[in-house]
């Protein structure tokens, strides 16, 4: 990998987010479309950056 290359670990679609952050995808989906996971809709599917998500649970900043 170069130097200016930088590796993104992405989550994709609800489901595999609410995996990632241990909760129902229900729970996930309603956090996800409320704003409260730093998260963006690509198309008509939720992606998350793995690392963002664990700043947001470690009380970093989230976005």
């Amino acid at each position: 990998m170069k130097e200016t290359e930088i590796e993104i670990d992405l989550v994709w679609g609800a489901d595999n987010i609410a995996k990632a952050i241990n909760v129902k995808p229900r729970q996930a989906f309603h956090m996800l479309e409320t704003g409260l996971l730093p998260a963006r809709k690509v198309g008509n599917r939720w992606v998350a950056e793995r690392g963002k998500l664990r700043e947001f649970f470690l009380g970093g900043k989230a976005a």
